[in-house]
């Protein structure tokens, strides 16, 4: 009981290496593929889902946005696979690292941003002064603006962050109070097991939407700029 609440989310190191690498590189490994021309009911059933989400994601885009498709399909599996490999037991969770977000939210941002520039500056220029603004507000509709594109990679590795932390950390919680009430009051344990259980199939479906939520966003930004 004595145990850091914060413990899950110190980065392991195996014989005082940093092991982070190896678990980031860990989940693509278990994504099962297969060498036969007919497949078996698990590949077909992921298959389905990946050409799902990825017409779901690419359904608005022009040609041009559509380059981006492998890599938006590569990100939600790796976010997701993360995700939900971070619920194991004495296991550790790369999401809730925020210096981990930033670094897949940054250059997918300014990749996007990029692009806009290179291939329609007027409108990518447009989006800092909207149409109409009196012209005493320019100057400060235009910081307003530039501030809120500079914010976005922040918003974008905050939310998956603190989503993932703090369903963590409420089963973390939840679980020592089971084992303190264990010893206590049986009827009392068995209650807040079942909210355990409850809480973790929560936590699975907020690790699949979190994945996905990040990912639909950047194809936000992508779509804002071609």
């Amino acid at each position: 009981m004595n145990e850091n609440l914060f413990a899950s989310f110190i980065a392991p190191t195996i014989l005082g290496l940093p092991a982070a690498v190896l678990i980031i590189l860990f989940p693509p490994l278990l994504i099962p593929t297969s060498k036969y021309l007919i497949n078996n009911r698990l590949i077909t059933t992921q298959q389905w889902l990946i050409k799902l989400t990825s017409k779901q994601m690419m359904t608005m885009h022009n040609t041009k946005g559509r380059t981006w498709s492998l890599m938006l399909v590569s990100l939600i599996i790796f976010i997701a696979t993360t995700n939900l490999l971070g619920l194991l037991p004495h296991s550790f969770t790369p999401t809730t690292q925020l210096s981990m977000n930033l670094a897949m939210a940054i250059p997918l941002w300014a990749g996007a941003v990029i692009m806009g520039f290179r291939s329609k500056i007027k409108n990518a220029l447009a989006h800092f002064l909207p149409q109409g603004t009196p012209t005493p507000l320019i100057p400060m509709l235009v910081i307003i603006e530039t501030i809120s594109l500079l914010i976005q990679p922040m918003a974008l590795a905050v939310r998956l962050t603190a989503n993932i932390t703090a369903g963590h950390l409420l089963m973390h919680l939840i679980g020592s109070a089971t084992l303190a009430m264990s010893t206590i009051n049986l009827p009392s344990t068995l209650i807040i097991f079942t909210i355990l259980i409850l809480l973790t199939i929560l936590e699975i479906v907020v690790a699949l939407i979190q994945a996905y939520v990040f990912t639909l966003l950047v194809s936000l930004y992508l779509h804002d700029n071609t």
